[in-house]
């Protein structure tokens, strides 16, 4: 049996790849989704075992400790993990998985899986970036600045990974992410 593919979305936050991501899942059957483990609250809409696995500090640490993470990452005061034995699970079972993960986190995962496909959502400018983060409601002006500072830091690391998309147009953006996957799919 063929091995499945990793597949890394990253991006600055508020550039649209969580949006990209659940589309791609959504649209592909070919597509395994990883679900994330973290700390941070959970978000109007969101559900504990299909958006995030939501858990205390204490646990987190508790699985960090017991080497249950192919990756861990502190990002904004919270905690974020993926889970390793289910990630493992799929590729071994031929399944390609999608991951959406920070640039931290994708930089270990190259490093554990250098022939992941890497994918990196932008936006057209940081005011642009900025404008959506305030449009989102979910952060106060502190957070957004704070959000900024860390998404230039990201934009540099841009170049590191396999492909890099504008989103300027959700749709367009989409359909070029949609067509790399299904290139690299059947490579």
């Amino acid at each position: 049996m063929k091995k499945g593919k990793i597949f890394i979305i990253s991006g600055p936050s508020g550039s649209g790849k969580t949006t990209l991501y659940k589309q791609l899942l959504a649209s592909q059957n070919n597509l395994a989704k990883s679900i994330s483990v973290t700390t941070r609250p959970q978000r109007p809409g969101e559900q504990h075992g299909r958006d995030y696995f939501f858990v205390s500090r204490k646990m987190f640490d508790y699985k960090k400790r017991a080497g249950h993470f192919l990756e861990s990452m502190k990002v904004f005061d919270n905690y974020y993990g993926t889970p390793k034995s289910y990630v493992y699970k799929l590729i071994r079972s031929g399944k390609n998985v999608l991951l959406c993960i920070d640039v931290k986190g994708a930089e270990v995962v190259r490093r554990k899986f250098p022939e992941a496909v890497s994918i990196f959502i932008k936006t057209p400018s940081l005011e642009v970036l900025r404008k959506r983060l305030t449009d989102r409601g979910s952060e106060d002006q502190a957070t957004v600045d704070l959000r900024i500072k860390t998404a230039k830091d990201e934009l540099r690391e841009a170049k590191s990974y396999n492909y890099v998309l504008i989103n300027d147009s959700l749709q367009r953006c989409f359909a070029q992410l949609r067509g790399i996957i299904l290139h690299e799919i059947t490579q």
